[in-house]
């Protein structure tokens, strides 16, 4: 079973690009320093951020269907990023250190189970949640913080 994990289109940071405070609040939008490595995770780069750079911080949604399921919260990003990661078969730097939950969805996109993973373990959950042949995709979320991270499909090479 082969997995990919692609990071968010760059496209999604160029409203943001150049933008004052005020143009950013009224885009519910603002600017943040990160402060500390790990803590600020990009979800384009799927890498934190370094401490002193900059960031913008703004809603997002993750999982936008037409079902309860709908899902949205604050996320970071660092403009100028020109390429979303990709990673196949293996997990970006910001699964590592971090323990994360793991909701996994059909292709009718309701959840069909969930699971926790402990900082070192992502590579395991996502292949037993795929284990699964209803699963179709998994969001996958910062435990503590709630937020998403990113999104694991399947992949046929």
């Amino acid at each position: 079973m082969t997995y990919q994990i692609t990071g968010l289109s760059p496209d999604i940071a160029k409203s943001f690009q150049g933008a004052t405070e005020k143009e950013l609040k009224a885009l519910r939008a603002v600017h943040i320093t990160a402060t500390s490595k790990p803590g600020f995770p990009c979800r384009i780069s799927l890498e934190d951020a370094e401490v002193g750079e900059e960031l913008i911080l703004f809603h997002h949604i993750s999982h936008d269907v037409d079902s309860p399921y709908r899902s949205s919260y604050a996320i970071f990003v660092r403009t100028g990023q020109t390429e979303a990661a990709q990673y196949t078969d293996a997990v970006p730097p910001v699964f590592h250190d971090r323990p994360l939950g793991m909701r996994a969805f059909g292709e009718d996109s309701r959840l069909k189970t969930a699971s926790l993973s402990l900082p070192g373990d992502a590579d395991q959950t996502i292949r037993q949640l795929f284990e699964l042949d209803e699963v179709t995709y998994i969001d996958v979320h910062n435990a503590a913080h709630g937020c998403f991270v990113a999104r694991v499909e399947r992949f046929e090479s």
